[in-house]
């Protein structure tokens, strides 16, 4: 019996591990992304590294307990980011735009104001969509 809860208890947690991460829209006026939700510290640690690409309207949405300043470095990801901090009201308080990808000694980008949300989308988007702080997401 112990042995077949042990198993139950393994098997479900590689069912756990495997699941892909929630998808959500978030939109900016009416152009809307489907990003990939971010929400736990171990998917936040990876984001978005190890991308070959990333699909025009699509993106990752970082989900922190509590606002705050959260610092984000682009180590292993393989494609450039504009990234876009989001308050607890949804408002744009902060973007970096065309964040590079890095190898080595990265910097580390942050806001300047407190955020509930990092939003990340392929670089230039966010001057093409003309995105600036203040501006309201809605998800």
């Amino acid at each position: 019996m112990k042995l077949y809860i042990c198993l139950l208890f393994l098997i479900t947690l590689i069912l756990i591990n495997g699941c892909s991460l929630e998808i959500q829209k978030i939109c900016f006026e009416e152009n809307c992304f489907d990003v990939e939700v971010a929400d736990s510290e171990s998917e936040r640690a990876k984001g978005l590294m190890n991308r070959t690409n990333l699909l025009e309207y699509k993106g990752m949405l970082f989900v922190f307990d509590f606002e705050g300043i959260y610092g984000v470095w682009m180590k292993d990801t393989l494609i450039p980011l504009d990234i876009i901090w989001i308050n607890s009201n949804k408002e744009v308080v902060f973007i970096q735009e065309n964040a590079q990808p890095c190898k080595e000694k990265c910097e580390i980008y942050k806001n300047n104001q407190k955020a509930l949300y990092v939003l990340e989308m392929n670089a230039g988007k966010a001057k093409e969509l003309d995105i600036k702080i203040e501006d309201t997401a809605k998800f």
